[in-house]
């Protein structure tokens, strides 16, 4: 059953994880694939897929999750725990893809046929699994077996993104760009150099995502009410998601920082969040608030080295709770808001941006004094003095019947471009986080390589790209303090 892990505060003594292989070639350096790159290359007029021809960075699979909408509520919990599966044998397909570097230079077909015709077998099962749950539940059956293949994605030459300026040790150009290298990072499995930028280098304004656009201005509801959680000062952290996958133990395959509600786990039930004890100042705030948390790779370790969600799906490196947590609800540009229901989940992000494409992503790295230039695809390199910042602007229009969906996203929806919500769609208080760390020592790029980075935990294909930045929430404020948090915002106050 898992169990929350509550971080020591002394380190554990530096150790390289063996999971974390390094992805090269009898040493040579690896160029890696950035978030835009792509898995296929013209080849006489025809898209062909790049594998074994070339050398493979990770493995894109469709996320089945997503296109599952539809799912009875009896069948969710099965097929949660059948989706979490595919998510494994992910992983254990990418450790394979990392440990065979040598037999995949003497053998073109090599990723084709050990890593991706296996991993296609085991994902096809598993679907079958998924549509019979479906099925027996009443639901209606699919043909999911259309997504039990994935591609490997190549390493490519990086682009730029959308920060508005190269990172100050350019593109990598082919040298060694930090695989492998003994910086106590993560071993080959990112980040690298290309994941970086000076906020220096990066133009106001540039942020380029359609999602977590702030829901309030100055007409409509324009109030706020913030509520006070502290930044996880008991270390209460797991590699759980409530939300994803309920009742799978480690079904994250990364560690999250939780501020409110002390209860959660995979196995906690909506009755147990209700009851849980919670670290909000206001006690009539059980919310439950989480995050990835952010390693500096500095050569320490912690107390999850050898464990699920750390080193073992390679997260390594020192955790760092934000120096400041700020939760904050605000209004509606163009109407008042209504009350939230009792147990409603968001999940804004996608933990899985880099092979899932941008549709549902939801980043924003800053720096403090500079949160007007705000970057999706780069970690930011502050300043002296500056501290690394995350801001998130969850959605904020509720279909007015569901406290989740199939695939945990279509019962909510973010404000469109006008700050109206979509048809059927309803305000509700926005929650926005703002997450500082001043714990943070800027990394360096020396030679085209990052010395003592710092990265969020992931899914381990997803190579600790900062596009893969996500955040979660379950309401539980009491029914009282909820009216109250919308009488505010309806009436322009600022309350807490």
């Amino acid at each position: 059953m898992g169990r929350n892990t509550r971080k020591r505060r002394t380190p554990l003594a530096t150790k390289v994880i063996a999971g974390a292989a390094a992805l090269a070639i009898g040493g040579g350096g690896l160029v890696w694939a950035n978030f835009y790159a792509s898995a296929h290359e013209k080849n006489g007029g025809q898209n062909v897929t790049r594998s074994g021809q070339v050398r493979v960075a990770t493995i894109n699979c469709p996320d089945v999750g997503q296109e599952l909408t539809d799912v009875p509520r009896e069948a969710r919990r099965g097929v949660a725990r059948e989706l979490a599966r595919l998510d494994r044998q992910i992983t254990e397909a990418y450790s394979r893809l990392a440990e065979t570097r040598q037999a995949q230079a003497g053998d073109a077909s090599f990723v084709d046929n050990a890593i991706l015709g296996p991993l296609k077998d085991k994902r096809r099962a598993t679907l079958d699994r998924i549509d019979i749950d479906i099925k027996r539940a009443g639901g209606q059956g699919r043909d999911l077996g259309r997504f039990a293949r994935c591609q490997g994605v190549p390493a490519e030459q990086p682009g730029g993104g959308d920060g508005g300026g190269q990172n100050d040790g350019g593109q990598n150009g082919g040298q060694d760009d930090g695989v492998g290298q003994d910086n106590g990072g993560q071993a080959g499995n990112g980040p690298v150099a290309d994941d970086f930028i000076r906020i220096e280098d990066v133009q106001p304004g540039t942020r380029n995502l359609p999602n977590g656009l702030p829901a309030n201005g100055d007409t409509g509801s324009t109030g706020s009410f913030t509520t006070e959680c502290g930044t996880n000062e008991n270390a209460l952290r797991n590699s759980d998601n409530v939300i994803a996958a309920p009742g799978v133990s480690n079904g994250a395959q990364h560690q999250h920082d939780y501020v409110g509600n002390q209860a959660n786990t995979a196995f906690a039930s909506d009755e147990d969040l209700a009851n849980g004890e919670t670290t909000c100042q206001n006690q009539g705030d059980r919310s439950t608030y989480f995050w990835p948390v952010l390693r500096i790779q500095d050569g320490t370790q912690d107390i999850d080295q050898d464990q699920p969600g750390g080193g073992q799906d390679g997260n390594v490196g020192k955790i760092v709770a934000p120096t400041a947590a700020e939760l904050t609800f605000v209004g509606n540009r163009t109407t008042d808001v209504v009350a939230m229901p009792r147990a409603l989940r968001i999940i804004t992000g996608d933990a899985k941006s880099f092979t899932n494409g941008l549709n549902n992503a939801n980043t924003a790295w800053s720096c403090t004094g500079f949160e007007d230039r705000q970057v999706t695809d780069k970690y930011p390199i502050c300043p002296e003095g500056s501290g690394v910042v995350r801001t998130t602007n969850f959605q904020s229009c509720w279909d007015g019947q569901n406290t989740d969906s199939a695939n945990h996203r279509t019962h909510t929806a973010f404000v469109q471009q006008d700050g109206t919500c979509p048809n059927g769609f309803q305000a509700i208080p926005q929650l926005q986080v703002r997450l500082v760390y001043d714990n943070i020592p800027a990394p360096r790029i020396e030679n085209g390589q990052v010395v003592n980075p710092f990265a969020l935990d992931s899914f381990p294909e997803q190579l600790h790209k900062p596009i893969t930045d996500h955040n979660d929430f379950i309401n539980f404020f009491d029914e009282n303090l909820m009216n109250e948090m919308v009488r505010c915002i309806n009436n322009g106050q600022d309350c807490q």
